[in-house]
């Protein structure tokens, strides 16, 4: 075949309508693991919690772009190998389209007794044609016929579904590269200014910068969850509210708004969402000359989802002699033996796991994990101080652990909660509900509306036949009907039928 006859059979493979469904189908296959595997710009806690629970199936997660799925090259492969098939689906079929609105109904056969529906009524040529013009038929004449067409929105509908398919990858395109997304732990009594230095984790598009960021900040109140009391779903999230004190810019007044998951608070097209929330028990902890080396609540990592028992890290990296470091499980509501009733905080506890002393590598520059006390070979050269059952009893609020040695000790002062936040700013949000909204009435006008033709014809007793037959298959069924409706509208006893 050649270079040329190679390059125009892919060119003919990959633009036929074919080829163009198999890959919509691709794509919507592709788009599932996005939807069962938590991705990292949306839920990078459940991801560090996947990496901790099992890292040879993270790894392979990885390996795979599992975590980024909508950033992967295979996902990208198949995003512009079906943009290409639209284009090459839709241009051809528009040039089709253009010429078929321009050409007239054929000829009338000459024997109309051979088409799938047949009639014969007493009337004129004339009157016929003005009547079908009437029930908005596209009517052409000749020398003793008469022609009509309808259902042309078919074929409409057909292209306009396609070129809406068009608009929704270049809407997604254009969101990709002017649009960004960021995720943050906020903890209450917190604040958060949109700026890049503030996110956990900032995804911009390539035509986004610094100063692209609405100028927007808000301060974390309270927040507040709700839970299923009794019965089977005991324990079953009802209702998350954040309640937020809002700067839409820069000295605005600030105004107390509640996010809500799935009510989203948006400022000029930026939108904040609720995504994830979880417990941040507060400790102090004063080292061995008797100064508090730390202070403050920590975010702690959904062990156990049903009851959000949880496990948190504690480092006070400033503390003499050494730097001490702490392993904790929270209970939101304690058991007494280490487990957790309940997810809302009815009587929160602390079991201590295990206190360590010596250098944790947190000096080094090299970003550590919140949720990570130190690396593998880090944790082997540290002292324990306090393991298992030598650790104690759990911890209500206001108690504390002395440290064997008088190293220091660790208080238990407060519970507070956090929540996790996907701020994003897509601009090809709307394009893609418009396009989304066309292509399902489209596709609606293809699948519901036929595509028929009527003829008529001077018999030889002077009356005039009527012939009609549909041009797309399968769209038979119910014509009978129809045509029955327009026979009787061709008739001349009936003067009154529009």
């Amino acid at each position: 075949m050649g270079v040329a006859g190679w390059a125009r059979w892919f060119w003919r493979t990959l633009t036929s309508m074919k080829t163009a469904l198999i890959l919509l189908f691709l794509f919507a296959l592709a788009s599932i693991p996005g939807s069962l595997v938590p991705q990292r710009g949306v839920e990078p806690e459940k991801v560090a919690r996947i990496y901790q629970n099992d890292p040879a199936l993270a790894e392979w997660y990885e390996r795979f772009n599992l975590f980024d799925v909508f950033t992967s090259p295979w996902f990208a492969a198949i995003y512009l190998l079906l943009f290409t098939s639209l284009v090459g689906c839709v241009l051809p079929r528009t040039a089709v389209y253009l010429r078929e609105l321009r050409r007239r109904p054929p000829d009338a056969p000459r024997n109309l007794s051979r088409l799938p529906h047949h009639s014969t009524v007493d009337g004129s040529l004339d009157d016929a044609a003005a009547r079908l013009r009437k029930m908005r038929f596209r009517v052409s004449t000749g020398d003793g016929w008469v022609s009509a067409e309808k259902g042309y929105l078919r074929e409409t509908g057909n292209l306009f579904f396609h070129v809406a398919l068009l608009g929704m990858l270049v809407a997604v395109g254009i969101g990709s590269l002017y649009g960004y997304r960021g995720n943050v732990l906020v903890m209450e009594g917190d604040g958060f200014a949109n700026t890049v230095a503030n996110y956990d984790r900032y995804i911009p598009g390539s035509q986004v910068n610094a100063e692209s960021l609405e100028p927007f900040s808000f301060h974390l109140d309270d927040f507040q969850a709700s839970y299923q009391v009794g019965g089977e779903k005991n324990g079953q999230e009802l209702d998350y509210t954040a309640k937020l004190q809002v700067e839409d810019a820069p000295g605005a007044k600030a105004r107390p708004y509640d996010l809500k998951v799935n009510e989203p608070l948006e400022i000029n097209g930026t939108q904040t969402y609720l995504i994830g929330h979880g417990y941040a028990p507060a400790f102090k902890v004063t080292d061995g000359k008797g100064n508090v080396v730390f202070d403050g609540p920590v975010p702690c990592l959904i062990e156990y989802k049903p009851t959000l028992v949880s496990g948190c890290v504690v480092k006070a990296v400033d503390a003499q002699p050494e730097q001490l470091g702490f392993l904790l499980r929270f209970l939101p509501m304690s058991d007494g033996q280490g487990g957790s009733l309940f997810p809302g905080a009815l009587r929160p506890q602390v079991q201590l796991l295990g206190a360590f002393s010596g250098d944790f590598g947190d000096r080094t520059g090299i970003p550590r994990s919140v949720y990570e006390l130190a690396p593998p070979e880090i944790m082997k050269t540290l002292k324990p101080l306090l393991m298992g059952a030598k650790a104690g009893p759990p911890l209500s609020p206001g108690q504390s652990v002395e440290l064997p040695g008088g190293v220091g000790k660790i208080e238990f002062t407060a519970v507070k909660e956090w929540m996790t936040l996907q701020v994003a700013y897509d601009p090809g949000r709307v394009p893609v509900l418009v396009a989304a909204a066309v292509a399902t009435i489209a596709i609606a006008l293809s699948l519901m509306i036929r595509r028929r033709r009527v003829f008529v014809r001077v018999s030889s007793e002077g009356r005039i036949e009527v012939g009609a037959l549909t041009r797309t298959e399968g769209s038979a069924a119910g014509f009978a009907e129809e045509f029955a409706d327009i026979v009787k509208a061709l008739s001349a006893g009936d003067k009154d039928v529009r």
